[in-house]
């Protein structure tokens, strides 16, 4: 497969909720660090992170573009609630072995009506 065919298979998965879909596309040591996160290492463990953020709130990703460049695909995207971000995902033998997500998360939190943290050191 071609990575962006990987990211469009992902994108299928992950608007199904699809979490052992998601984690089969992942190498068995794979990082997924989504920037305003800290970074997730091994398949089981982003499994565990989709299981969570799946139950936490309905998420979808509508495609804008997907481009290839080698081994690298990078999605862009938006979602219904008018949230955009992009992806970056690094394909080795089939598999996704590291994923690298931009988006803004404040406004993902409040699109979906979620507890803001306190911020312990406010802008001053």
């Amino acid at each position: 497969m071609q990575p962006k065919d990987v990211v469009r298979t992902w994108v299928d998965a992950f608007n199904r909720a699809d979490v052992e879909g998601l984690a089969a596309l992942y190498a068995e040591d794979a990082v997924n660090h989504q920037a305003p996160e800290t970074p997730v290492t091994g398949r089981a463990a982003i499994a565990a992170m989709f299981e969570a953020e799946f139950a936490r709130a309905e998420m979808v990703c509508i495609v804008e573009n997907v481009f290839q460049d080698g081994d690298w695909a990078i999605l862009e995207w938006r979602d219904p609630l008018g949230l955009r971000g992009c992806g970056f995902f690094h394909i080795r033998d089939d598999r996704i072995d590291v994923q690298r997500g931009y988006w803004d998360k404040l406004s993902f939190l409040r699109l979906h009506g979620l507890k803001i943290p306190d911020d312990p050191e406010p802008f001053r």
